[in-house]
């Protein structure tokens, strides 16, 4: 006789999604995200388009730039003597605008780890986003948050966080760096070290970070308020030292302080509005404005406009002016 089939087991202990794989006891969710994202204007200014090692300008010509993007996320858990085991891979496969070495237009298709770790308890190890930019949080609720970057992003990490039930919270890492002036060259790794605070009001963290390639140290503290129940505010403030290089691993802005602010407040149930301010000692300045909008469940529509002054692209171009970003974004 046929053997008896064995249906998917819907798990419900990490959230919806999950489902068991058959004949274990692991649980994996597969999604994702189909994103295409448009640029137009004077600015040349980092939008969401670049990865933070290929920052390319928007060059002299009147077009625009765009990308479409597949992104492809795994997440398998289980549970275990030693706590949650957990595994996540995050896939980008992308074909974009760019501005080659001739300064023309062009296009390419890229794959991209975006993230690669594994996780048991309070460790992690693997490929992911800094540990400086992602204890305090990313910037604002905006798509174009980075203009002024707020810390690094891809690296190689090895890192511990321990989550109290009071709210407190506290990690250190151990990371490689990226790009060609702050990967490792010796032994010494790169450290990063937080201590957060959160609370139905909102929350308080800062978090601390040693470049050993340059030997320069960073700091960078943020506050979060949840003034009513539709609107959040937030205001985060970083020094770092530049005695042996103007922008380390972890200052990746110009001068020694910086500064940034917004807020996000639900308009209706569909839209959110997305401001953040954000300001440098080089007197840097970046505006950016948008609004999320959920034209029906899945599908967010997100239209944003930028303006910078006193704004320099990678290759010392002008970027002054006004940028206005258009993204359609269908989750599943």
């Amino acid at each position: 006789e046929p053997e008896p089939m064995e249906y998917v087991r819907v798990c419900d202990v990490y959230g919806a999604g999950f489902y068991y794989i058959p004949g274990t006891e692991t649980c994996l969710r597969v999604g994702g995200y189909l994103r295409y994202d448009i640029r137009v204007g004077d600015a040349a200014v980092y939008n969401g388009l670049q990865d933070v090692n290929d920052r390319l300008d928007g060059g002299t010509d009147d077009t625009y730039f765009k990308r479409a993007r597949a992104a492809v996320q795994l997440d398998a858990r289980s549970e275990t003597e030693l706590g949650t085991l957990r595994s996540y891979i995050h896939l980008n496969f992308n074909w974009d605008t760019f501005r080659n070495d001739d300064n023309d237009s062009d296009t390419r298709t890229s794959v991209a780890i975006n993230h690669a770790y594994i996780e048991l308890g309070g460790f992690r190890i693997g490929k992911t986003d800094s540990l400086f930019s992602t204890f305090t949080g990313y910037a604002g609720g905006v798509i174009m948050d980075d203009i002024i970057l707020y810390g690094p992003f891809d690296t190689h990490q090895i890192a511990y966080t321990y989550t109290g039930g009071n709210g407190f919270s506290a990690a250190v890492a151990v990371e490689e760096g990226a790009g060609p002036d702050f990967t490792l060259d010796s032994y010494v790794p790169h450290v990063v070290a937080g201590v957060g605070y959160t609370q139905a009001w909102g929350g308080v963290s800062g978090v601390v970070g040693y470049d050993s390639v340059w030997e320069e140290w960073t700091g960078k503290v943020r506050l979060d308020v949840n003034a009513t129940e539709t609107v959040s505010l937030f205001i985060m403030g970083a020094y770092g030292s530049d005695d042996n290089v103007a922008q380390s691993f972890y200052k990746q802005w110009d001068g020694n302080w910086a500064v940034w602010g917004g807020g996000s407040a639900q308009l209706t149930e569909k839209a959110k509005l997305n401001i953040q301010l954000s300001y440098t000692e080089a007197e840097d300045f970046a505006a950016v404005a948008g609004v999320n909008y959920q034209l029906v469940p899945g599908l967010t529509i997100t239209p944003e406009i930028a303006y910078t002054d006193n704004f320099d692209a990678p290759d010392g171009v002008d970027a002054d002016g006004v940028t206005g970003f258009l993204r359609f974004q269908r989750n599943f």
